[in-house]
């Protein structure tokens, strides 16, 4: 009886001191290491991950082979490409996942908190992780490695891995570069000698199609900015951005905020719409406070609203501004102003086809932007504003004057203003006919008839023509793509997130034409755009190469085929938080991007 007794209360000592241990014990077990910063940890020891059971390291950053939280920013700031970010983020992965995986740890819980993150630093035997990451070189602070001599030789040890991208789902395997890879749902990164036999390389990037047998082959983008001290021509990659941002990082949003910042007396501003990019507001607010004196010029429709959402919010800090609204002229009103172009301290004007928007200014379509330094332009376009900005919009404008084969520098350029100055009817149309060896076009759309027999008669006497064309105008009404083909002109239907947003024509290497004008009846008669006819060789021959570039990119395949502008052809469509076949639904609501 005695022993008996003994052995129960030896059991609720056992107990008792069992659940003493647990309570007090704070340590839990690492479920799962997303990144080298952001760590699930199974704090109620239920064995899942809850909410609030996923912590992020307070104050540094790494790369990660994670391309969903792969930061493209710090690669660029690092002077990496995002496939050398990848593979010394895959580096950090398995210096994070050797450390923490399924090890019992315990926490430093700080007050930041973010709706998918609590920020605590982590302990290992007695060892403060983050001290350990800094000790790596993997780690970044302010976007600065900690240890820049271990980062450099880092990367050169990661270089030597041969990386690639396998998707389990299409049993496919990308180079780093690939943007095929960069997209795909179920990506992981993954050693070349890994790969198994069952698996195919990407033929778009791994395969040279004039060399079958080669491999990973990959086209380098040509260089994207030009100038002679007159003129700058800035291009936007719309096959690397696959998706918009407001960070200003990329030159055209740049050169924007410089120029606001450079102006010392007026800038004058005609702009479709308008989004907020912190960079651009900023400058604009530090430019009022300095006494510049700021006029804004935008388009409204009969209901006064923008398509843009938040151009009132962003016109609101600004008290000169005027909508191209006509009382009593419905029609008239509802026509576009379609311009996006300023007018900085009357001596520099920037303009193109970019929309100053979120995927405008990130780089995220493809748009040209010309700088133009000369007080006889900034002339021309402030006349075209002043008209505007005192109520002349549309078919209420006077015609432009000495708009005309301006000279800058080496450069001979003319100036034409929609709806009144028709400038593709005279002097487009003109230079088409007298083409003698190639135009190249890429467009956002094309439905303007008398250019399109033009471009019909130059293929006939032999005039090599290519077209790249947006996706989303390929089943439009008046879109007269499917006649160009059919008479045996190439048309290529892009298959990327962002829009071909440019209204470009490049002519045997002496003409280049770009603005805000679509080839299109109402880009010529009805709203107000501008167009530039440029008369200069080297900046022609430069956007020639980024047709090419294109031209290559974009597979064969689409010279006959089309593309749904929001669907898996489309690359990075269905990630990019855009709705971009303009249906209202985005990513994966819409019907072109869900599994089948």
């Amino acid at each position: 009886m005695k022993d008996k007794l003994s052995g129960i209360i030896i059991l609720i000592i056992f107990v008792a001191f069992a659940t003493y241990i647990s309570l007090t014990d704070n340590s839990s077990k690492v479920i799962n290491v997303i990144t080298p910063t952001k760590i699930q940890i199974d704090t109620n020891k239920n064995g899942i991950i809850d909410e609030g059971e996923t912590f992020c390291i307070p104050e540094i950053t790494t790369f990660t082979a994670n391309i969903r939280y792969n930061s493209a920013e710090l690669a660029k700031k690092s002077g990496l490409t995002f496939a050398q970010s990848l593979e010394i983020g895959y580096m950090a992965d398995k210096f994070a996942k050797n450390l923490l995986d399924g090890v019992s740890v315990k926490l430093e819980t700080t007050d930041h908190k973010t709706p998918d993150c609590q920020y605590a630093d982590i302990i290992i035997e007695n060892k403060k992780y983050s001290n350990l990451l800094k000790e790596s070189g993997f780690a970044f602070i302010n976007n600065s490695p900690v240890s820049d001599t271990k980062f450099k030789t880092l990367l050169k040890e990661a270089e030597k891995l041969n990386l690639v991208i396998l998707n389990h789902h299409s049993g496919k395997y990308h180079t780093l570069e690939c943007q095929y890879g960069q997209v795909a749902h179920d990506a992981i990164i993954i050693p070349l000698i890994d790969i198994k036999k069952e698996y195919k390389p990407c033929k778009f990037c791994h395969v040279d199609k004039h060399n079958p047998n080669s491999t990973a082959i990959d086209i380098a983008a040509p260089p994207n900015i030009i100038t002679d001290g007159n003129l700058k021509l800035i291009l936007t990659d719309f096959t690397t951005i696959l998706k918009p941002d407001r960070n200003c990082n990329h030159a055209a949003c740049r050169e924007f905020v410089s120029q606001i910042n450079s102006a010392t007396d007026t800038i004058d501003v005609a702009s479709y719409g308008w989004a907020n990019i912190p960079a651009i507001n900023n400058a604009f607010t530090k430019a009022q406070k300095r006494g510049v004196i700021i006029r804004f010029v935008y388009d409204t429709n009969t209901k006064n609203t923008n398509y843009y959402s938040e151009t009132d919010e962003f016109l609101s800090a600004f008290e000169l501004k005027r909508s191209d609204k006509i009382d009593n002229e419905p029609k008239l009103t509802n026509m576009l102003m379609h311009n996006k172009f300023a007018i900085f301290d009357k001596q520099k004007v920037y303009t193109g086809s970019m929309n100053f928007s979120t995927t405008g200014f990130s780089g995220f379509n493809h748009n040209n932007i010309l700088i133009i330094n000369s007080k006889q332009i900034a002339e021309i376009y402030t006349k075209e504003f002043e008209q505007m900005y005192n109520g002349k919009f549309h078919t209420l404008k006077n015609k432009s004057e000495n708009n005309i084969h301006v000279n800058i520098g080496n450069t001979n350029l003319s100036v034409y203003f929609s709806p009144q100055d028709k400038g593709m009817t005279n002097e487009l149309s003109e230079i088409i006919n007298k083409s003698k060896k190639y135009i190249y076009i890429p467009t956002f759309l094309f439905t303007h008839k008398k250019l399109e027999q033009e471009l019909i008669n130059a293929h006939n006497r032999g005039v090599d023509i290519k077209i790249i064309i947006d996706s989303t105008n390929t089943y439009g009404q008046h879109s007269v793509f499917k006649e160009l083909r059919n008479v045996g002109i190439p048309v290529k239907v892009e298959n990327y997130a962002g829009k071909m947003h440019a209204k470009t024509m490049i002519i045997d290497d002496e003409y280049l034409v770009i603005g805000s004008a679509n080839f299109s009846n109402s880009g010529e008669n009805k709203n107000d755009e501008n167009m530039l006819i440029i008369n200069n060789k080297i900046l022609t021959q430069f956007y020639k190469k980024y047709f090419e570039y294109f031209w290559e990119k974009i597979p064969d395949k689409y010279l006959k085929q089309t593309v749904r502008a929001e669907s898996k052809s489309s690359i990075g469509s269905c990630f990019d938080g855009v709705d971009n076949d303009f249906d209202g639904k985005i990513d994966n609501a819409d019907e072109g991007c869900k599994n089948k």
